[in-house]
């Protein structure tokens, strides 16, 4: 794999965007293409851009984390989902799985396991 690693995010909550964009993007190898603040933002941005991990919250607008999965796995099979939410609970970590998400993370764990959680899922 040659070039930066390509990340779409989509949250509804302008910190937790901010935040992970900047976390990321701090990293030489990966480079954030898209971010979104709900499931249609995330769809169109995944397949607009075609990144190697898409990060979306579980509970946003527009039929939330799962549907946004199911869509992006659907039309980006190159696209790893990645879970990322303020709820840990065994229905949210479930749909999420069901829909397609290939991990699945709480919001607070450190920066270091949310950049080598998508190194993990584009395979680096």
């Amino acid at each position: 794999m040659t070039g930066p690693l390509r990340v779409v995010i989509s949250d509804d909550d302008d910190m937790i965007r901010d935040a992970l964009r900047e976390v990321l993007e701090e990293q030489p190898d990966i480079e954030v293409v898209g971010v979104g603040r709900d499931a249609e933002d995330a769809i169109t941005l995944a397949e607009r851009h075609r990144p190697a991990v898409a990060v979306l919250d579980v509970r946003m607008p527009g039929g939330g984390g799962a549907r946004a999965a199911r869509e992006i796995v659907t039309r980006c099979p190159g696209t790893a989902v990645l879970a990322f939410s303020a709820y840990s609970d065994h229905a949210s970590m479930a749909s999420m799985e069901t829909a397609g998400a290939v991990e699945y993370l709480a919001k607070g764990v450190p920066n270091r396991e949310i950049v080598a959680a998508v190194r993990r899922l584009a395979g680096r």
